[in-house]
Protein backbone atom coordinates (compact mmCIF):
# COMPACT_ATOMS: atom_id res chain seq x y z
CA UNK A 1 0.00 0.00 0.00
CA UNK A 2 1.35 3.42 -0.97
CA UNK A 3 1.17 5.81 1.98
CA UNK A 4 0.75 9.53 1.40
CA UNK A 5 3.02 11.59 3.66
CA UNK A 6 0.33 12.99 5.95
CA UNK A 7 2.74 14.82 8.21
CA UNK A 8 4.15 16.88 5.35
CA UNK A 9 0.82 18.66 4.98
CA UNK A 10 0.71 19.82 8.62
CA UNK A 11 1.87 23.43 9.11
CA UNK A 12 4.04 24.63 12.01
CA UNK A 13 2.49 24.66 15.46
CA UNK A 14 2.64 28.45 15.52
CA UNK A 15 -0.33 28.62 13.17
CA UNK A 16 -2.89 27.22 15.56
CA UNK A 17 -5.68 29.45 14.28
CA UNK A 18 -5.84 27.44 11.06
CA UNK A 19 -6.20 23.75 11.81
CA UNK A 20 -4.66 21.50 9.14
CA UNK A 21 -6.82 19.31 6.98
CA UNK A 22 -5.82 15.67 7.18
CA UNK A 23 -7.51 14.08 4.15
CA UNK A 24 -5.71 10.72 4.39
CA UNK A 25 -6.78 10.24 7.99
CA UNK A 26 -10.31 11.44 7.31
CA UNK A 27 -10.52 8.98 4.43
CA UNK A 28 -9.18 6.16 6.59
CA UNK A 29 -11.72 6.75 9.37
CA UNK A 30 -15.38 5.92 8.88
CA UNK A 31 -16.74 9.11 10.46
CA UNK A 32 -15.76 12.46 11.93
CA UNK A 33 -15.90 13.23 15.63
CA UNK A 34 -19.45 14.39 16.50
CA UNK A 35 -19.87 17.99 17.62
CA UNK A 36 -21.51 16.73 20.80
CA UNK A 37 -18.24 15.05 21.83
CA UNK A 38 -16.29 18.28 21.22
CA UNK A 39 -18.78 20.19 23.37
CA UNK A 40 -18.44 17.61 26.15
CA UNK A 41 -14.64 17.82 25.98
CA UNK A 42 -14.66 21.60 26.25
CA UNK A 43 -17.05 21.43 29.20
CA UNK A 44 -14.89 18.90 31.09
CA UNK A 45 -11.27 19.64 30.27
CA UNK A 46 -10.04 18.12 33.53
CA UNK A 47 -11.35 14.70 32.52
CA UNK A 48 -10.04 15.29 29.00
CA UNK A 49 -6.52 15.81 30.33
CA UNK A 50 -6.72 12.95 32.82
CA UNK A 51 -7.86 10.45 30.22
CA UNK A 52 -5.44 11.81 27.65
CA UNK A 53 -2.64 11.16 30.14
CA UNK A 54 -3.91 7.61 30.60
CA UNK A 55 -4.10 7.08 26.84
CA UNK A 56 -0.50 8.15 26.33
CA UNK A 57 0.68 5.76 29.03
CA UNK A 58 -1.38 2.90 27.58
CA UNK A 59 0.02 3.60 24.11
CA UNK A 60 3.57 3.34 25.45
CA UNK A 61 2.70 0.16 27.34
CA UNK A 62 1.15 -1.39 24.24
CA UNK A 63 4.27 -0.63 22.22
CA UNK A 64 6.48 -2.20 24.88
CA UNK A 65 4.24 -5.28 25.01
CA UNK A 66 4.53 -5.71 21.27
CA UNK A 67 8.33 -5.51 21.49
CA UNK A 68 8.28 -8.24 24.14
CA UNK A 69 5.95 -10.47 22.11
CA UNK A 70 7.33 -9.90 18.61
CA UNK A 71 11.00 -9.30 19.36
CA UNK A 72 12.16 -11.19 16.25
CA UNK A 73 10.53 -8.61 13.94
CA UNK A 74 13.26 -6.00 13.74
CA UNK A 75 11.27 -3.30 11.90
CA UNK A 76 8.45 -3.62 14.42
CA UNK A 77 10.85 -3.43 17.36
CA UNK A 78 12.50 -0.29 16.01
CA UNK A 79 9.20 1.49 15.36
CA UNK A 80 7.65 0.46 18.67
CA UNK A 81 10.73 1.53 20.59
CA UNK A 82 10.55 5.01 19.06
CA UNK A 83 6.80 5.15 19.58
CA UNK A 84 7.03 4.14 23.25
CA UNK A 85 9.58 6.89 23.92
CA UNK A 86 7.42 9.51 22.21
CA UNK A 87 4.28 8.44 24.04
CA UNK A 88 6.05 8.62 27.41
CA UNK A 89 7.26 12.14 26.57
CA UNK A 90 3.67 13.09 25.74
CA UNK A 91 2.54 11.51 29.02
CA UNK A 92 5.03 13.67 30.91
CA UNK A 93 3.89 16.77 29.03
CA UNK A 94 0.27 16.15 29.97
CA UNK A 95 1.25 15.58 33.60
CA UNK A 96 3.07 18.94 33.61
CA UNK A 97 0.03 20.65 32.11
CA UNK A 98 -2.20 19.07 34.74
CA UNK A 99 0.12 20.25 37.50
CA UNK A 100 0.21 23.77 36.08
CA UNK A 101 -3.59 23.85 35.84
CA UNK A 102 -4.01 22.28 39.28
CA UNK A 103 -5.86 19.27 37.91
CA UNK A 104 -5.92 16.69 40.69
CA UNK A 105 -5.26 13.08 39.78
CA UNK A 106 -8.17 10.71 40.17
CA UNK A 107 -8.82 7.21 38.93
CA UNK A 108 -10.79 6.95 35.68
CA UNK A 109 -12.38 3.84 34.29
CA UNK A 110 -11.27 2.87 30.81
CA UNK A 111 -13.58 3.65 27.92
CA UNK A 112 -15.15 0.87 25.85
CA UNK A 113 -13.25 2.07 22.76
CA UNK A 114 -10.01 0.07 22.89
CA UNK A 115 -11.63 -3.13 24.11
CA UNK A 116 -14.32 -2.73 21.46
CA UNK A 117 -11.70 -2.50 18.73
CA UNK A 118 -9.73 -5.41 20.13
CA UNK A 119 -12.81 -7.61 19.72
CA UNK A 120 -12.00 -7.61 16.00
CA UNK A 121 -8.53 -9.08 16.55
CA UNK A 122 -8.33 -12.76 15.65
CA UNK A 123 -6.69 -15.07 18.15
CA UNK A 124 -4.26 -16.95 15.88
CA UNK A 125 -1.05 -15.88 14.22
CA UNK A 126 0.02 -14.43 11.85
CA UNK A 127 -3.29 -12.56 11.47
CA UNK A 128 -3.36 -11.64 15.17
CA UNK A 129 -0.31 -9.44 14.59
CA UNK A 130 -1.65 -7.72 11.47
CA UNK A 131 -5.08 -7.24 13.09
CA UNK A 132 -3.45 -5.70 16.16
CA UNK A 133 -1.46 -3.32 13.97
CA UNK A 134 -4.62 -2.29 12.09
CA UNK A 135 -6.35 -1.54 15.40
CA UNK A 136 -3.33 0.52 16.44
CA UNK A 137 -3.58 2.50 13.20
CA UNK A 138 -7.22 3.33 13.91
CA UNK A 139 -6.49 4.44 17.47
CA UNK A 140 -3.70 6.75 16.31
CA UNK A 141 -5.80 8.09 13.42
CA UNK A 142 -8.73 8.84 15.73
CA UNK A 143 -6.45 10.54 18.25
CA UNK A 144 -5.06 12.75 15.51
CA UNK A 145 -8.54 13.59 14.23
CA UNK A 146 -9.74 14.46 17.75
CA UNK A 147 -6.82 16.78 18.37
CA UNK A 148 -7.66 18.48 15.10
CA UNK A 149 -11.32 18.84 16.11
CA UNK A 150 -10.42 20.36 19.48
CA UNK A 151 -7.64 22.79 18.59
CA UNK A 152 -9.76 25.71 17.28
CA UNK A 153 -11.80 25.80 20.50
CA UNK A 154 -9.06 25.57 23.13
CA UNK A 155 -7.08 28.25 24.95
CA UNK A 156 -3.75 29.16 23.38
CA UNK A 157 -1.58 26.96 25.60
CA UNK A 158 -3.60 23.77 25.27
CA UNK A 159 -4.35 24.49 21.62
CA UNK A 160 -0.66 24.78 20.80
CA UNK A 161 0.12 21.59 22.68
CA UNK A 162 -2.57 19.56 20.94
CA UNK A 163 -1.66 21.06 17.58
CA UNK A 164 1.92 19.98 18.20
CA UNK A 165 0.80 16.38 18.73
CA UNK A 166 -0.77 16.12 15.26
CA UNK A 167 2.48 15.26 13.50
CA UNK A 168 3.41 12.44 15.87
CA UNK A 169 -0.08 10.91 15.85
CA UNK A 170 -0.17 11.02 12.05
CA UNK A 171 3.27 9.42 11.90
CA UNK A 172 2.23 6.70 14.35
CA UNK A 173 -0.87 6.00 12.25
CA UNK A 174 1.26 5.56 9.15
CA UNK A 175 3.78 3.39 10.99
CA UNK A 176 1.15 0.99 12.30
CA UNK A 177 -0.48 0.74 8.88
CA UNK A 178 2.81 0.17 7.09
CA UNK A 179 3.73 -2.65 9.48
CA UNK A 180 0.28 -4.24 9.09
CA UNK A 181 0.86 -4.55 5.35
CA UNK A 182 4.47 -5.61 5.86
CA UNK A 183 3.61 -8.51 8.17
CA UNK A 184 0.19 -9.43 6.79
CA UNK A 185 -1.38 -10.47 3.51
CA UNK A 186 -2.41 -7.31 1.64
CA UNK A 187 -5.90 -8.53 0.73
CA UNK A 188 -6.55 -9.76 4.26
CA UNK A 189 -5.30 -6.51 5.80
CA UNK A 190 -7.57 -4.51 3.49
CA UNK A 191 -10.55 -6.62 4.58
CA UNK A 192 -9.62 -6.13 8.23
CA UNK A 193 -9.42 -2.36 7.72
CA UNK A 194 -12.92 -2.34 6.22
CA UNK A 195 -14.25 -4.40 9.14
CA UNK A 196 -12.57 -2.31 11.84
CA UNK A 197 -13.60 0.93 10.13
CA UNK A 198 -17.28 0.04 10.57
CA UNK A 199 -16.73 -1.09 14.16
CA UNK A 200 -14.74 2.02 15.06
CA UNK A 201 -17.29 4.40 13.54
CA UNK A 202 -20.03 2.66 15.50
CA UNK A 203 -18.15 3.21 18.75
CA UNK A 204 -17.64 6.89 17.94
CA UNK A 205 -21.18 7.62 16.74
CA UNK A 206 -23.14 5.67 19.38
CA UNK A 207 -24.18 6.99 22.81
CA UNK A 208 -21.70 6.67 25.68
CA UNK A 209 -22.50 7.00 29.36
CA UNK A 210 -19.08 8.42 30.32
CA UNK A 211 -16.95 11.07 28.65
CA UNK A 212 -13.47 9.92 27.71
CA UNK A 213 -10.91 10.89 25.09
CA UNK A 214 -12.11 8.12 22.78
CA UNK A 215 -15.73 7.94 23.94
CA UNK A 216 -18.78 8.11 21.73
CA UNK A 217 -21.62 10.65 21.78
CA UNK A 218 -22.45 11.73 25.36
CA UNK A 219 -25.77 10.18 26.33
CA UNK A 220 -26.61 12.85 28.91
Amino acid sequence: MQLTPVIDSIPPAAKVSRVPVLPEIHEFLGCRTPDAWVEAALADQETLLLDHKNCEFKAASTAMSMIAKYGSYSDLVLMMSRLAREELVHHEQVVRLMKKRKVEWRSLSASRYASGLRSAVRSHEPVKLSDTLVVGAFIEARSCERFEALVPHLDEELGRFYHGLLKSEARHFQGYLKLAYQYGDAADVAQTIDKVRVLEAGLIDSPDTEFRFHSGVPSA
